[in-house]
């Protein structure tokens, strides 16, 4: 018969059903080992998932987990993963002990502050668990701890071991939920369903035929054909850091991904992670990936803009309850799929969370090729963290980084750019860019003097049948619209329509479009996140010389024309919100340096006149606990591995949280789908992923405000505030999306893009 300690229990069920605490920190510590071999650090990982669970060797914990849950049982019971540490640290000393006790400690709360867990190791008061040693098994000693292969630590101190702990503290926590995961799913007598994925190499088959389709029986498609041919044709290189720099239209999206599936082939890489810059778009470019390699279930999607893990009902600290089940609630998706598709904010805020569900995933990084779609786009305050996360990836994970982009900025170090990627001219995944340049050339760029009126612009319209503007805030793309709104294709196109709208108004739109009939486009930036659409004119208000080059892509796409005409122009109603401020200072010197605006050089010079214009410090600049800099946060406590983990995290944001999401039942669906919610006893992850295709992202005091009032309510009464939703489209237009004219938020509408 079996007997304890147990990890797992089945309450109301015979104690040989349970699972024999021996069992999970064996097979937890095989798991995690697998997962680190990958990049060399198997036995640290061993010793995390063998000690993590060994203070449920306490009697208190057996109790437990023995009680029914219906009598009273708290759902956070005893402490368990302070033990763990405290035997790391002693078995393997103040350096190796400590990287792993970092993953221990907070395998249930998450990667701790230096202070906080010190005060577990030495303070805190835990219950006793002697005889744990048994059940742990046998632990490699401090020697073999080392890691394998040859490492090269960045050139930032402290960078790489605060990534090694992060790795290796995702490896454990991802091992433990699958485990766990699989015990409870065999008690229920039901299958996982995990992998049964396609092979790199059947979808690289897959994406070479579809390409052959393609005929060069154009200019354009000989130019996309060649771009292609020369990507794939670099795919032997060793993995590491690359660039591809194409022009809008020249194919780079397919073009990337062919390079990426044969580099993963010939080199053993395990997965391909392509991370666009917007949400908007990543289910287009999902679609586009599946479509071309008929792919329906091995192309992972993955964008949150809700967080189940922060609704009041499952925020526990230190534990899963007595059935486990609170940890199932917490898993999110762990990329282990051959083709993943997120954002650059999923992506890089998850290079430097703390928290189980954010970091579980990071483990899946290694052995990846990375392709960073519209390398241009990431935040300049940080632009160095960013950088070194990727330089690091590359440098000893064994992973491959593309910096795709049609703008490519001025990041390298034959650039001139101060501790800039190493990448060599060999590692340029397109023939000869300038040569590129030149021939997808399609569209004439003119600035106009001084400043410009709505009603030019207006009038402008009037004259065109076809024609898009796009402006910085989504208030002044309302007032634009609505000066043109009697026009013949007058059509509005912003963020408050949900995603589901857009693509609708898109989708009709380059339908008029083909047809010849009359399109007049008033849009925000999110059409330049590319949204395949193709105008004979297109007018930009003044921003940075990569959203110029974004809104030209808009442009004569398909070369119809001679030349497309792109104007910039300096809004006279409008002032450019202060966040684009500089980068239209950084475009201004620019336009009387260049006569192509859109040639390699110009965009080099821009990107060089903008890093300047900041300085070195601009690109490292978010605030850790008062003090700016992320790599000096890890920088100053290097020596004796006390890094801010928790501190980093909570500050680390790509995008300023100043907008939250609200659902719009837009659609039937979307009703259905809210009523299913409300109803359920826990929502299924499903469900929440479908209806953020209803999403609106408002100003949190607009969002409070309706919130007030009862115009908004939770979606499911245990999420509280985290998902709210409206009960239909009283505030919805069909023309605008969602109306903030009767709300007084216009302050900070002005800035919304």
């Amino acid at each position: 018969m079996t007997t304890g300690p147990f990890a797992h229990s089945l309450p109301g069920r015979p104690v040989d059903q349970w699972e024999p605490l021996s069992h999970h920190l064996a097979t937890v510590g095989a798991r995690a080992s697998s997962f680190a071999t990958e990049f060399g650090w198997a036995q640290a990982a061993t010793v995390a998932g063998r000690l993590h669970d060994v203070g449920k060797t306490s009697q208190a914990y057996q109790d437990y987990i023995g009680q029914p849950r219906d009598t009273g049982n708290p759902s956070r019971g005893p402490d368990h993963s302070t033990a763990g540490a405290r035997e790391a640290i002693n078995l393997y000393g103040k350096e190796m002990g400590r990287m792993v006790a970092y993953a221990i400690a907070g395998h249930h709360a998450g990667l701790a502050d230096p202070a906080e867990l010190d005060r577990r190791l030495i303070e805190k008061r835990i219950e006793p668990y002697a005889g744990w040693e048994p059940h742990a098994g046998a632990l490699p000693g401090l020697v073999s701890l080392a890691p394998t292969g040859d490492g090269s630590p960045s050139p930032h101190p402290g960078f790489s071991q605060a990534f090694l702990i992060r790795m290796i503290f995702s490896c454990l926590v991802d091992a433990d939920f699958l485990e766990t995961e699989a015990f409870y799913d065999r008690a229920k007598n039901q299958p996982t369903e995990r992998g049964g994925h396609a092979s790199l190499r059947d979808l690289n088959a897959r994406l070479r035929d579809y390409m052959a389709r393609f005929r060069s029986d154009s200019p354009i498609n000989a130019l996309r054909a060649r771009v292609l041919e020369h990507a794939v044709g670099k795919a032997a290189l060793a993995p590491g850091l690359f660039t591809l720099t194409v022009p809008t239209g020249g194919g780079k999206t397919l073009a990337s991904l062919s390079f990426a599936l044969e580099h993963a082939a010939q080199h053993g890489l395990r997965r391909v992670v392509y991370v666009v810059p917007f949400t908007s778009i990543i289910e287009q470019t999902a679609e586009v990936f599946r479509e071309a390699m008929s792919a329906k279930d091995d192309v992972l999607e993955h964008h949150a803009t809700f967080d189940w893990e922060r609704a009041k009902s499952v925020r526990e600290a230190d534990d899963e309850g007595p059935s486990g089940l609170i940890k199932l609630r917490k898993a999110a998706e762990n990329w282990d799929a051959p083709i993943v598709v997120t954002t650059a904010v999923q992506f890089f805020e998850s290079l430097f969370a703390a928290r189980p569900s954010r970091c579980r995933k990071l483990h899946n990084l290694a052995g990846a090729v990375i392709i960073l779609d519209e390398a241009q786009t990431l935040p300049i305050k940080l632009l160095r963290p960013c950088m070194a996360a990727l330089d690091e990836l590359a440098r000893n994970y064994g992973s491959s980084v593309v910096l795709c982009t049609a703008t490519q900025p001025a990041l390298l170090a034959r650039d001139g750019f101060p501790g800039g990627f190493k990448i060599g001219e060999d590692r340029e995944l397109a023939p000869d860019p300038r040569a590129l340049y030149a021939a997808l050339k399609r569209v004439k760029v003119e600035v106009l003097p001084g400043l410009v009126a709505d009603d030019v612009i207006s009038a402008r319209f009037d004259e065109r049948d076809q024609m898009l503007c796009i402006v910085n805030s989504r208030a002044h793309a309302r007032k634009l619209f609505e000066s043109i709104h009697d026009l013949p294709g007058a059509t509005h196109l912003t963020t408050l329509m949900c995603p589901l709208h857009r693509r609708m108004v898109l989708a009709e739109l380059r339908e008029r479009l083909r047809n010849g009939e009359p399109v007049r486009l008033v849009a925000t930036s999110l059409i330049e996140a590319g949204v395949d659409i193709d105008f004979p004119e297109v007018w930009r208000a003044a921003a940075g010389l990569d959203s110029i080059a974004q809104a030209a892509g808009r442009c004569n796409r398909e070369g119809k024309l001679e030349l497309g005409r792109t104007v910039v122009f300096v809004p006279a109603e409008a002032k450019p919100p202060h966040a684009l401020e500089s980068f239209w200072q950084a475009t201004r010197p620019i336009l009387s340096r260049h006569d192509d605006l859109l040639g390699l050089d110009a965009v080099r010079d821009y990107f060089s006149e903008l890093y300047w214009q900041k300085g070195e410090g601009a690109l490292d600049a978010l605030e850790v606990d008062g003090r700016p800099g992320v790599l000096a946060a890890i920088r100053e406590r290097h020596h004796d591995f006390s890094f801010p983990f928790r501190s980093l995290a909570n500050a680390f944001h790509l995008i300023d949280d100043v907008m939250s999401p609200v659902i719009v039942p837009w659609d039937a669906d979307a009703e259905a789908l809210l009523r299913r919610i409300a109803a359920a006893d826990r929502p299924r992850s499903g469900d929440l992923r479908r209806l953020q295709q209803s999403t609106v992202p408002i100003p949190r005091d607009a969002r409070d405000a309706w919130l007030a009032v009862g115009a908004l309510a939770p979606v499911h009464a245990d999420m509280g505030e985290v998902m709210l939703a409206f009960p239909d489209k009283a505030h919805y237009r069909e023309d605008i999306g969602l109306d903030l004219a009767n709300v007084d938020f216009r302050s900070a509408e002005s800035n919304m893009m």
